[in-house]
């Protein structure tokens, strides 16, 4: 789905998602895990990341000391050269991204440091954890975010859990 066309539906969509994700939570917890992961896997069969980069393009990913060090590593730069240069404390008191998008990203929408990018990049969208039911307000973000979390999303609307 085409970047414009995809906000207007996560837009229009958003309530009912939210309503719907929220309500998860009251649901078996194994359950909810199996149905997330089983889209997970069909959707990211047909949805290429490379395709959007979405995500790299308008959100920022928590950098932890452990994510600062690999990176300062792979760009042979001290820890505080990669804080002050490319970071900044968010109000939540966590390193974030200066600027969107990342300055990591290709305009091929390939990451330049994939193999030691953060660990909220390697995880994201955060729909194969466990435990989903704990992370159902960061799921509806998600689902304006990214193409692929919209579509789980969907999908599991019409399934009944």
């Amino acid at each position: 789905m085409e970047l414009d066309r995809f906000r207007e539906v996560a837009k229009n969509k958003s309530a009912e998602n939210k309503k719907f994700l929220l309500g998860l939570k009251k649901r078996d917890p194994r359950k909810i895990d199996s149905a997330f992961h089983r889209q997970h896997d069909e959707v990211f069969e047909e949805i290429n990341c490379l395709d959007c980069a979405n995500c790299c393009k308008t959100t920022s990913p928590i950098f932890y000391q452990n994510d600062i060090e690999r990176l300062a590593k792979r760009l042979r730069l001290k820890p505080g050269e990669i804080i002050d240069k490319y970071l900044r404390v968010d109000e939540d008191n966590d390193y974030v991204l200066r600027s969107s998008p990342c300055p990591f990203l290709g305009p091929d929408n390939y990451c330049s440091v994939y193999e030691d990018r953060p660990k909220a990049c390697r995880e994201y969208p955060h729909t194969h954890r466990k435990k989903m039911v704990q992370i159902m307000e960061l799921t509806f973000k998600n689902t304006l975010v990214c193409p692929a979390v919209l579509e789980m999303v969907e999908r599991l609307k019409k399934i009944q859990l």
